[in-house]
């Protein structure tokens, strides 16, 4: 089981479904969504992810919007997903309440966030630590399904499996995510090389590989 097999089921059959994608970056969940016939919209704060998005993904739509303030009526989707975005948030909280709003009544939210354990956060850390940040969008889902906002159909823990051909890979990875980790690379190359160095094991492939664990939760909101 991977996120988007896991997103695939919940939303089957995908064709005709309207899927708002909350933090869609480049664009990359929304091209596998709409080959299956979904029609997706993405939404994202950045605008060169954006400009990358709709040159990738012609058949979405893409608007710039914060998830914290959703440009949609209530109502609006058959599905949302969070795809390794609500720890990029500054308000997951208020972030969750947006995307249960504009759901319509019986859909489903899936919100899939990274963990602060794995190889691949080990390799991270140095140019950027997100423990605090992603320890806080778990709290954010348990304070929101606790308040009875949401209720939790399915959770479960994954791994995301990767592997590099060298640690440039690497970096260029993490920096599509954040170009602004360009600068702690530089600032603190050393202690990132130690640290990739330190985490990766030779995969079958003959490439570095490194694992992510993954928590998804699949909730619906609560009339």
């Amino acid at each position: 089981m991977d996120a988007l097999t896991l997103i695939r089921e919940t939303y089957a059959p995908l064709a005709g479904k309207a899927l708002l994608d909350i933090g869609c970056g480049t664009g990359s969940l929304a091209r596998a969504l709409t080959g299956e016939g979904a029609a997706v919209t993405g939404i994202d704060p950045g605008q060169d992810a954006l400009a990358k998005a709709r040159k990738a993904v012609p058949a979405a739509r893409f608007e710039t919007a914060s998830a914290e303030a959703l440009p949609f009526p209530d109502g609006t989707f058959d599905g949302a997903v969070m795809l390794n975005s609500l720890h990029h948030v500054p308000d997951p909280a208020k972030a969750l309440k947006e995307a249960a709003r504009v759901l319509r009544p019986g859909c489903r939210l899936v919100v899939v966030e990274p963990l602060a354990s794995g190889t691949f956060f080990d390799a991270l850390k140095p140019i950027e630590d997100e423990t605090e940040i992603r320890a806080a969008a778990q709290a954010a889902i348990a304070e929101t399904v606790a308040q009875g906002r949401v209720s939790c159909e399915r959770e479960v823990i994954v791994e995301r499996h990767e592997s590099f051909t060298d640690i440039e890979a690497f970096f260029a990875r993490v920096t599509t995510v954040d170009p602004a980790r360009a600068d702690a690379i530089r600032e603190r190359r050393s202690e990132a090389e130690a640290a990739f160095a330190g985490a990766v094991e030779q995969g079958a492939d003959g490439g570095f590989a490194l694992v992510q664990p993954l928590r998804i939760h699949v909730l619906v909101p609560v009339a």
